[in-house]
């Protein structure tokens, strides 16, 4: 048998992908609550979600959406990693208000927010070591936000 790296590579990718994803999962989370949502986006959906980035940066005038827009279409799959909203309860102060109670509910917990940078490092372990440093072939991380593209594109079935 004879394999041709172009006939696996987006096998591999997509296995790639998934380990990032269990990677983010097994992250460590403020207060130990799991609020992390993952989804891998492949073929077909990844020109929606690139189609829906250009809209939104023609809406709020954020240029990275461009630019991601058009970095996104070489990809064979894209990670996105986020959370549901929940309040941590340690009425901290990181999100700007005194306490979680005075936090309006537009305004997201800090620690949710924070949670979603601790997931970072470990999909760096996962990917640097299997060599997919070329940009183009590269599985693509997106941190999203439910009011952003996820809810224009009806993607509800994440979890977010």
């Amino acid at each position: 048998m004879i394999l041709n790296e172009r006939d696996a590579r987006h096998e591999h990718m997509l296995n790639v992908a998934k380990q990032m994803m269990t990677a983010a999962r097994t992250a460590p989370k403020g207060k130990g609550v799991d609020v992390i949502e993952t989804a891998v986006v492949t073929e077909n959906d990844i020109k929606l979600l690139s189609d829906e980035m250009i809209r939104l940066n023609g809406e709020n005038g954020m240029m990275f959406f461009l630019r991601d827009a058009e970095n996104i279409l070489s990809a064979d799959a894209i990670v996105l990693i986020g959370t549901h909203e929940k309040l941590q309860g340690l009425n901290c102060g990181h999100c700007g208000f005194p306490t979680c109670a005075s936090k309006p509910s537009e305004t997201p917990c800090a620690l949710n927010t924070i949670d979603v940078g601790i997931c970072w490092y470990p999909l760096l372990v996962r990917h640097v070591p299997q060599h997919r440093d070329l940009p183009c072939r590269t599985p693509r991380v997106m941190f999203f936000c439910r009011d952003c593209c996820l809810s224009s594109l009806d993607w509800a079935s994440l979890g977010c």
